[in-house]
């Protein structure tokens, strides 16, 4: 069993960003400090949800403020990227880590993110399974040739290569059944933020998945992600909790008024609301420990992910 942290890094009221960021890395280093597994950060653009719209400039200055945390993008909004420039982004953050970097492919969430861009989102599924296709075959290759309806390369060289080979562990954030148990078959890493009754049905066929292409190999890390919140009594960590998260679903839903959509992975309007869906966790030492265990035992997972800083 592993731990790491998930991170938004939504704007802070009446802080500066350079602050924000400050405290960010003092938050990675006392991760790394505490032997923490992993550091997740989001890509989100044009909201207060995403302070990080730049991933990869972000994750260069952790990669020079640590020396054992593995860290990453869950996840990079593919379709946003020339394919080509996101190879040698990772390939360099792979060399500056020493090889500690861990990456996430999306389609992102954001219809308007994706507008604002000038971006079709009809398009973004197509397009991020042709990107995606592209980027993998990249890594192994000396001279690229890829042919297809957005993207094009004609013996392209790659004069950079990913420190890991084939390439840094890749994530995927599954929501059902049928794209758990596809990402087992293509030896991926999994996190789940949903419910434990949800994580546990996909996570079975990803195991089922897992063992058809990858046989007897140990089964990868498989994550849940959830807020969390301690103090020193149930009562003052739920009373942090409950305008933190306010706060934060607030950033969450800004988009989706501002550019007038509906989300696809709505969130509960309140903190009692997260709890209830299988989603937060607050308490003392004793209530978050005891709650983190039965949600690792539920879900089937081993990889506990947590939202620290929220709000």
């Amino acid at each position: 069993m592993k731990f790491g942290i998930f991170d938004y890094i939504d704007q802070v009221a009446g802080q500066s960003l350079a602050r924000t960021y400050d405290e960010r890395f003092a938050l990675v280093r006392a991760a790394e400090a505490a032997g923490f597994h992993g550091y997740h950060v989001t890509e989100h653009h044009f909201t207060p949800l995403g302070m990080c719209p730049s991933p990869s400039v972000f994750m260069a200055a952790i990669a020079q403020r640590t020396t054992r945390l593995r860290f990453g993008p869950m996840v990079y909004a593919l379709p946003l990227y020339h394919p080509l420039r996101m190879v040698e982004e990772i390939c360099m953050l792979d060399h500056m880590s020493r090889g500690r970097l861990e990456i996430g492919f999306g389609r992102g969430y954001s219809v308007g993110e994706q507008r604002y861009y000038g971006r079709d989102p009809a398009q973004a599924q197509e397009t991020y399974a042709e990107a995606l296709e592209l980027v993998v075959k990249a890594f192994t290759s000396k001279r690229l040739d890829f042919h297809g309806k957005h993207y094009n390369a004609d013996n392209v060289p790659m004069q950079l290569e990913p420190l890991q080979r084939p390439h840094p562990p890749v994530w995927y954030g599954v929501h059902a059944p049928q794209s758990a148990r596809r990402a087992g078959t293509q030896g991926l890493r999994v996190i789940s933020l949903d419910s434990c009754q949800v994580t546990a049905d996909c996570y079975a066929q990803f195991r089922d998945g897992w063992r058809e292409t990858q046989g007897t190999r140990p089964l990868p890390l498989m994550g849940i992600g959830r807020f969390v919140v301690v103090a020193k009594t149930d009562e003052e960590a739920v009373a942090l909790a409950r305008p933190a998260y306010a706060r934060w679903v607030a950033s969450f839903n800004y988009l989706s008024k501002e550019a007038g959509y509906l989300l696809t992975h709505p969130r509960a309007p309140d903190w009692e609301g997260v709890v209830a869906e299988g989603r937060g966790i607050a308490g003392s030492p004793k209530t978050v420990v005891k709650e983190v265990l039965r949600h690792l035992d539920e879900c089937s997972a081993n990889y506990f992910v947590g939202q620290f800083a929220f709000g």
